[in-house]
């Protein structure tokens, strides 16, 4: 017997399964599912009218064929005080027909109660949440890769239509911005994904460190700017760039630092003032950047704890761990980073990083291939705009592409036409992408399959996978792994 919610919530949370054949009609619901959501005739009844109409218009959408994951939904029980979450998946079931095609005879439901059970000490219950929110980012990271993906697609076309157009330089730098926070964004999910896997980043590349302290200017600009002179307070910002050689990094935890140190500089001036930056290249070739505000300043007792973790001057809105991220950041790239304050008298970061010729070999970047050889490209992708977008992109560098929707259109193109190399997503309705790259390399085992993914999990190459590509991608990682794989 179940005696309450607190037994079916042990450290992996409790799972449900019911069988819908229409967006109220159950053909099954398992004793967890009863328990949780009840047995009345309606299978939502303990939802709010919200999350009811959202359910049932999932059940909907899988009953035309349509995959549902990872939707959040929050469940009233009369066993708890509070609405406990939920987290459901929505399966079509497919059926074989005599014409070879399928039709939808169900939809099978699978839930994971997100809940934690009354007994557990608070730090039970913290682990319990992170999990949970682990759990929960592995799910959206697909779907946001693939926004971000339509993003930096559409911002490429635009940059080719404009290149020659005599546009403005500022619609040129606007447009620059966007593609560069989208790619923030993307460089973020793959941060967020490393660190639940516990991975390391491995591979840097050639930074402009100048370049990259113009882009954090103009992406922070709405705080150092905007914000302020709606309160009648002045920021202005200096830059004097001296010539220096590039560094070998990473880009976005580079601009971690420097948006950083401008928005504990913006904090530091609730008068207004100034942030200035200045780069040089010093006697030993190193690079030298220094980032001084005319603020408040800090007591030497600050200065020396302000790398700290978990230790702020800003109360409840500060987490202590800005500045504590940067010294391990510019640790991994054998950098140095001192402060000098006075209080009143405002306070001066100094950075030095070796110059690329000096850094690890071992972080060396890879070599970026020009466009070559026009390739007859299938795409093969569920979503129209990921699908879209990266036609468009490949045909700009000349290549010839048709699109399939799905996996069966895409084995029936190739058994009709010719292709030098199909591009296909992994994370599709009836038949996935590695499904059909094994079919593909059966029928076809020397046409090229490149895996698209915008999954935590990329995988690696093999049976029948030429190569793997994380969303979101540009034109050049594009064309890089055609002429690669084509060669």
């Amino acid at each position: 017997m179940l005696d309450g919610l607190d037994a079916l919530a042990p450290l992996e949370a409790a799972l449900l399964v019911a069988t819908f054949t229409g967006p109220d009609t159950t053909s099954y619901r398992d004793l967890v599912w009863e328990r949780l959501l009840g047995a009345e005739d309606d299978p939502w009844t303990r939802l709010s009218e919200e999350d009811r109409a959202l359910a049932r218009s999932l059940v909907d959408e899988a009953l035309t064929g349509n995959l549902s994951t990872h939707q959040l939904i929050s469940v009233n029980s009369p066993e708890r005080d509070e609405p406990f979450p939920l987290l459901l998946h929505f399966i079509p079931v497919h059926l074989p027909q005599p014409s070879r095609k399928t039709r939808i005879a169900a939809v099978t439901v699978t839930g994971e109660i997100l809940a934690e059970p009354t007994s557990w000490t608070a730090s039970q219950t913290q682990r319990h949440r992170m999990e949970t929110l682990g759990r929960m980012t592995m799910g959206i990271a697909h779907d946001f890769n693939n926004l971000l993906g339509g993003i930096l697609g559409h911002t490429e076309l635009m940059r080719s239509v404009i290149s020659g157009n005599g546009y403005a330089q500022e619609l040129r730098d606007n447009l620059r911005t966007i593609e560069q926070a989208a790619l923030d964004g993307a460089a973020l999910i793959r941060k967020i994904q490393q660190y639940i896997r516990q991975e390391k980043q491995d591979r840097y590349e050639l930074v402009d460190a100048n370049q990259l302290i113009e882009d954090c200017v103009a992406l922070t600009r709405p705080y150092w700017y905007n914000e302020p002179r709606r309160q009648g307070i002045a920021i202005h910002t200096d830059l004097q760039l001296g010539e220096i050689p590039q560094i070998l990094g990473s880009p976005t935890e580079l601009r971690e630092i420097f948006v950083n140190l401008i928005l504990n500089a913006v904090h530091a001036m609730p008068e207004g003032g100034a942030i200035n930056f200045t780069t040089r290249t010093l006697p030993n070739r190193h690079v030298e950047i220094k980032v001084r505000d005319t603020g408040i300043g800090m007591s030497d007792s600050l200065r020396r704890r302000i790398f700290e973790p978990l230790f702020s001057t800003k109360g409840e809105s500060g987490t202590g761990m800005g500045l504590a991220v940067s010294y391990g950041i510019i640790q991994a790239h054998d950098g140095t980073i001192e402060v000098a304050s006075q209080v009143g008298r405002g306070t001066e970061f100094t950075l030095t990083f070796p110059p690329a010729e000096l850094a690890n070999p071992e972080k060396a970047p890879e070599a970026t291939q020009q466009p070559g050889r026009k390739a007859r490209v299938l795409i093969v992708d569920d979503e129209p705009m990921v699908r879209n977008v990266l036609a468009r992109l490949l045909s700009l560098n000349g290549h010839t592409v048709t699109q399939a929707e799905s996996a069966s259109m895409a084995l029936s193109l190739v058994d009709s036409q010719t292709f030098d190399i199909v591009f296909t997503d992994k994370g599709m309705p009836e038949m996935n992408g590695i499904d059909l790259a094994h079919t593909l390399n059966e029928r076809h085992p020397d046409l090229p399959i490149v895996l698209l993914t915008g999954d935590t999990e990329t995988g690696e190459p093999g049976n029948g996978i030429a190569a793997v590509l994380p969303k979101p991608f540009k034109l050049d990682q594009l064309e890089a792994t055609i002429q690669t794989l084509l060669s």
